[in-house]
């Protein structure tokens, strides 16, 4: 008796993964599921009330707080910046400066 070749391994591979999937498909065409069973709510509802995620949720609150605190600094930079660059120019041509 000879060995098998690895084409000959390949195709009953193929041939052993065609039948799973196929009875596979069958098992789950026959099955009675609700849509409740499909519903994640309950799920995260759990892992909420179970305390895992209260790190996850803090890191997101804080840094949600950081980007809209970093915003309002990115909005109020060209103010501050003109009112800055104002000030200067008022100083250095007021008839003092050139004294």
């Amino acid at each position: 008796m000879t060995a098998a070749t690895p084409t000959e391994w390949a195709e009953a591979l193929s041939v052993a993964l065609m039948l799973s999937g196929t009875t596979a498909g069958l098992f789950h065409l026959t099955v009675d599921a609700d849509p409740v069973d499909f519903d994640p709510r309950p799920a995260v509802h759990r892992a909420l009330d179970s305390g895992r995620l209260d790190p996850a949720l803090i890191a997101v609150t804080t840094a949600r707080h950081t980007t809209r605190e970093v915003a309002g600094r990115a909005r109020s930079l060209p103010r501050d910046t003109a009112l800055t660059a104002t000030a200067l120019l008022m100083l250095l041509s007021a008839p003092e400066a050139t004294r």
